[in-house]
């Protein structure tokens, strides 16, 4: 008891009255759920929010773009700034590494080796003075020989013989001294072919070099080709005078000598550049105001790459200071208006029901800007000082967007033809977000789309995390494909592969979790809840199996037939069985006073007038809803407990109060006083006066208080619960007896008008008719009844007493039994339907 209550008794003497639960929609409630302003409210709001999650503060500096990446807009520079640039003055630093001649060494041991073999070849000639003339030109052979033995020389016998010829030993030997003087002189100036010059790769000079002599003397200067370095020694041989003949000779000779002498010096040539590049001051780049950083649809470069940087540390030194770009917001305000109204249009084409719903409409609007606010909050992290920093891990966050919340709520409390359209609506919005990616929109929107259709009818909390998993696998496999043609590095496609699998996950756990808080916010029951009702340890059902055993036996086979019904016309099976389920539990307070459950042929309706009886019969309903709103069962369950019997007629009572009312002679009543005639308007158990005329019956008394079903699963559930009551009476179950009496039982509501209200069609009960005589055919089977001692001895049993055993077989009916009293005639298997 609450405290204002204790005060009350204190000051009364008395305890309060406990007002009674109701689940009426009247008041308050129903005028949110219904009222146009609430609607254009929540339109506005939306549109608001979306404006605000999708535009402000957004910037196209904050967009995470790589190097090689496709720029999606343009990028301008939001406040003037300036930056050393590495990528330019690394530039800078190789156009002064090439332009640092390289450094070659003057390798002498070519020309020592050749002045060791001529100096031989002089020796040699001495010995062949002293020999006689016929002797000397094997000795000249011998020595020739001997001296292309020394290198790689191809020296010929014409060419010593001459070398021989040119006088005494004194004359030979200022011949060789001579050409020995000129070939130094070439060695020391160096001489290269293009084999010789081995250089950096970056590197393409070939015209100046930096030559180190044999005595460390550095000199810059082109170096001599090998065919030069022949054309000198040809024109210095020839100088010296003698004829034609013996300077070709001569010349031929010395060549043998001649070869590249330069090596190039690795080491020597870093050093230069090194010290050339320590001289290099760093470029320093100056970016005005609206100066254009990344054109749009343009790979994106390292200068690029690198400017955008410094523009986000620019950003950040100056305080996030961001402009407005793009469009303005009267324009950005336009496009989300179009956007919300197209949703709208698709809504009221494809879900009229969620138009005409304030709450339906809540619940898209929450969870669209709930979604598109998380998506914000993962771009807004590229605002950071490290993510501004650190452009490679600013490129994930688009694929930690956590897009596929909103459709995955949606599909699951509504529909999935409206979390389609509202995972277009995320992704384009995403898209925007960030700059209008489109890669980014097609990958959202695809993730969603799988999501949503691995989450389909789902009944298991598990199957919303498996088909989030799949989305966030099917953002993986694109990442890989896009990253592939990008030419982006393996590590960092991998982050994104990582990044995409493990946001679809979390994604899914953030919905199987927030489920049970809308549910219960927005009143919407999902088919994981409903299946957690069927379980027969619920403590209702529990309740009605221990106190109402007839009564749960009963919702049973309704459930059955329900649910067989609502399969065969597409309807919700599942809402229908848990609704079956539960339809009766009101019977649990008075179980006693329901033929189903009545034992021992006592019936307490013998003791009460017909009107009390119906009081009792239709209190079960309200007994039902208090009981479904004490152990919080969904709406739809409390629906269908309010509609289960409509605004049907208890037949039984009704005509047995008629009954009573008929007299038994021609008795004229008298009239009333005032007071007596008031009371026995107002009081309907007011007994009758003995002699006096008895006053007419109400039939509204006798009627239950609806209202009618109004949904297909609360339609289905009314006529199930009169067939499977009916049913039970029958002598003789057939198809024929049972579309009888079903098509008799249809007949009947539609003409006491109980499903006006139902969005049902002739052809649906049609086929849900045919359902209820293939289901109770097989519930209702028969036996064979196996002989006793005495039946075998008797060759026939009378057919009065098959037919008999056959009705003490069947079950009893789950109507009040009826008195002595006359009664309606009826055929013996059409009974009366209660």
């Amino acid at each position: 008891m609450s405290f204002l209550d204790r005060l009350q008794t204190l000051f009364s003497g008395s305890a309060p009255r406990r007002r009674r639960k109701s689940a009426s929609t009247n008041g308050p409630a129903a005028y949110f759920e219904t009222s146009r302003l609430v609607a254009s409210l929540i339109f506005i709001a939306t549109v608001v929010a979306i404006v605000f999650i999708s535009f402000v503060g957004v910037s196209s500096g904050n967009l995470p773009v790589l190097p090689n990446q496709i720029a999606p807009v343009r990028i301008v520079a939001s406040v003037p700034f300036s930056y050393e640039s590495a990528e330019k003055t690394q530039q800078l630093r190789e156009q002064i590494r090439d332009r640092v001649p390289p450094v070659f060494r003057v390798d002498m041991e070519a020309y020592e080796r050749f002045d060791a073999g001529l100096r031989q070849l002089l020796d040699g000639f001495t010995s062949v003075d002293s020999l006689p003339p016929e002797a000397r030109p094997a000795a000249l052979a011998g020595l020739r020989d001997n001296f292309n033995a020394n290198g790689p020389y191809r020296a010929t016998l014409e060419e010593i013989k001459t070398l021989y010829s040119a006088g005494d030993a004194t004359a030979r030997t200022a011949v060789v001294e001579n050409g020995l003087a000129i070939l130094n002189s070439i060695y020391r100036q160096g001489v290269h072919d293009d084999s010789s010059l081995i250089r950096e790769p970056a590197s393409g000079h070939t015209e100046v070099f930096q030559i180190v002599r044999a005595d460390n003397d550095v000199v810059q200067r082109p170096a001599d080709s090998l065919e030069d370095a022949l054309t000198f020694l040809r024109i210095s041989l020839a100088t010296e005078g003698g004829d034609r003949a013996r300077n070709q000779s001569l010349f031929r000779l010395f060549r043998n000598g001649l070869a590249p002498n330069l090596v190039f010096d690795r080491e020597a040539t870093r050093a230069r550049q090194a010290e050339a590049s320590r001289q290099l001051q760093p470029v320093v780049v100056r970016v005005e105001r609206n100066q254009t950083i990344i054109e749009p649809d343009t790979r994106v470069t390292l200068e690029q790459y690198e400017m955008l940087a410094a523009h986000r540390r620019a950003l950040v030194e100056k305080g996030g200071a961001l402009l407005e770009e793009g469009l303005q917001l009267f324009g950005r305000t336009l496009l989300v208006l179009a956007m919300v109204f197209a949703s709208l249009l698709y809504i009221r084409l494809e879900d009229p029901e969620t138009l005409q719903s304030n709450g339906r409409l809540g619940l898209l609007a929450l969870v669209v800007i709930i979604n598109l606010a998380l998506v914000r909050a993962t771009y807004s992290l590229g605002s950071l000082p490290f993510f501004m920093e650190n452009t490679g891990a600013a490129s994930v966050l688009p694929y930690i967007a956590p897009v596929t919340i909103a459709p995955l709520v949606v599909a699951i409390l509504i529909n999935a033809g409206s979390a389609i359209y509202m995972a277009l609506l995320i992704a384009i919005f995403t898209s925007v977000i960030y700059g209008g990616r489109i890669d980014l929109l097609v990958l959202t929107f695809l993730s969603s789309l799988v999501a949503v259709h691995a989450c389909r009818q789902t009944r298991r909390r598990g199957n919303i995390v498996r088909g989030a998993t799949l989305g966030g696998l099917t953002v993986a496999i694109f990442a890989l494909l896009i990253g592939l043609v990008d030419r982006l590095p393996l590590v960092t496609i991998s982050k994104y592969m990582a990044a995409g699998l493990l946001t679809g996950m979390v994604c899914g756990i953030i919905v199987a979790g927030l489920l049970p808080v809308l549910e219960g916010l927005f009143k919407r029951t999902t088919d994981i809840t409903l299946l957690e009702l069927t379980d027969y340890n619920h403590p209702l059902l529990r309740l009605m199996q221990l106190e109402a055993p007839g009564t749960y036996h009963h919702s049973l086979v309704v459930a059955q037939l329900s649910e067989n019904a609502a399969s065969a016309i597409g309807a919700n099976p599942l809402l229908a069985r848990v609704c079956a389920l539960f339809h009766d539990i009101g019977k649990t307070k008075k179980p006693e006073y329901f033929i189903e459950n009545q034992r021992d042929g006592i019936n307490p309706h013998d003791d009460n007038n017909p009107s009390l009886s119906a009081l009792i019969i239709k209190s079960h309903v309200k007994d039902g809803v208090d009981l479904a709103l004490k152990y919080k069962l969904p709406r739809a369950v409390i629906r269908v407990i309010q509609q289960h019997h409509g605004t049907s007629l208890i037949r039984y009572f009704f005509h047995r109060a008629v009954s009573a009312t008929r007299p038994s002679g021609a008795v004229t009543r008298p009239p009333l006083p005032a007071t007596a005639a008031a009371s026995a308007t107002k009081d309907p158990f007011t007994p009758n006066l003995p002699g006096l005329e008895p006053p007419p019956v109400s039939e509204s008394t006798y009627r239950y208080d609806g209202p009618v079903p109004n949904f297909k699963e609360s339609a289905i559930i009314h006529l199930a619960d009169g067939v499977e009551a009916a049913s039970r009476s029958l002598r003789k179950v057939s198809p024929q007896h049972l579309s009888e009496l079903i098509e008799q039982i249809f007949r009947d509501r539609l003409a006491d008008r109980q499903l006006d209200d139902a969005p049902i069609t002739l052809a649906e009960l049609a086929v849900i008719k045919d359902s209820f005589i293939h289901t109770l055919l097989n519930m209702l089977h028969g036996r064979i009844a196996y002989p006793t001692g005495e039946d075998e001895a008797k060759p026939e049993a009378p057919a009065a007493a098959i037919a008999t055993a056959a009705a003490v077989a069947a079950p009893l009916a789950p109507t009040v039994q009826a008195p002595a009293a006359p009664a309606p005639a009826k055929p013996a298997d059409k009974p009366t339907v209660v």
